[in-house]
């Protein structure tokens, strides 16, 4: 099944260069190209893709605008398109709200297309494309982040006992997991289970929190305190 994909920047030499490494892929296809927040809305709207790629730093709206709106604003019966924001560095505020605001991981505006490739594949599955090594870098930004920043995205505030009363043991267990940054693929082999049972726990812990993807699911973790927020070992990049 061919992955269907909106790609928004506001510089045309970027969207054209996204284009031509997606649409050389049998697995992709572009519908379409936005230069600014409102557009992108309003072809995510009409187009209906599987997944958007925002740039997130746009004159007039803005990338995590243009999330929010998608995402909350949504007027399909069916789910809405997974977002992958764009951007030149790895910390940054506006990724950073971005990702609170709904979307789905970040990718660097330089990575190779082998990289480009494989997010879109993880995201188009209901994954977070959030690397283990930047992990808590990310987590500890958005932690620090007034929970205003994003209009009408409020900040988690379920405590440890909330969400212990609202999963079971195994499910908070997974929860751990993905807020570690591990991959379904990578939590079945961690827990003796298989990749679709640990997909179903996944979106039932979701949906238990009131979530929307797995990156607001890590963020709450490691606000309740539900594992040591340790940085990781070895030098960032």
């Amino acid at each position: 099944m061919t992955t269907r994909v909106l790609i928004v920047d506001d510089q045309e030499m970027v969207r054209d260069a996204l284009r031509a490494v997606i649409d050389r892929r049998d697995e992709f296809t572009v519908v379409g190209d936005a230069a600014d927040g409102e557009q992108a809305v309003a072809m995510a709207f009409d187009l209906r893709p599987d997944v958007v790629v925002m740039d997130v730093r746009m004159p007039g709206m803005t990338g995590v605008e243009a999330t929010r709106r998608i995402l909350t604003h949504w007027p399909r019966p069916e789910p809405p398109p997974r977002i992958l924001v764009l951007t030149t560095f790895d910390l940054d505020e506006y990724v950073h709200a971005a990702l609170r605001a709904g979307a789905c991981g970040f990718l660097l505006k330089n990575s190779p297309p082998d990289q480009l490739a494989h997010a879109l594949r993880v995201v188009a599955d209901g994954e977070a494309m959030l690397a283990p090594s930047v992990t808590h870098r990310l987590i500890g930004a958005f932690t620090a982040l007034p929970a205003g920043l994003v209009p009408g995205t409020p900040r988690p505030q379920a405590g440890r006992d909330r969400i212990t009363d609202a999963l079971t043991a195994r499910e908070l267990q997974v929860l751990v997991l993905v807020a570690r940054g591990r991959s379904n693929l990578q939590i079945a082999d961690d827990l003796g289970l298989t990749q679709a049972n640990v997909k179903s726990r996944v979106n039932r812990i979701l949906t238990r929190l009131g979530l929307d993807n797995r990156v607001q699911a890590a963020v709450l973790a490691h606000e309740a305190g539900l594992l040591p927020a340790d940085p990781p070992k070895g030098p960032h990049r």
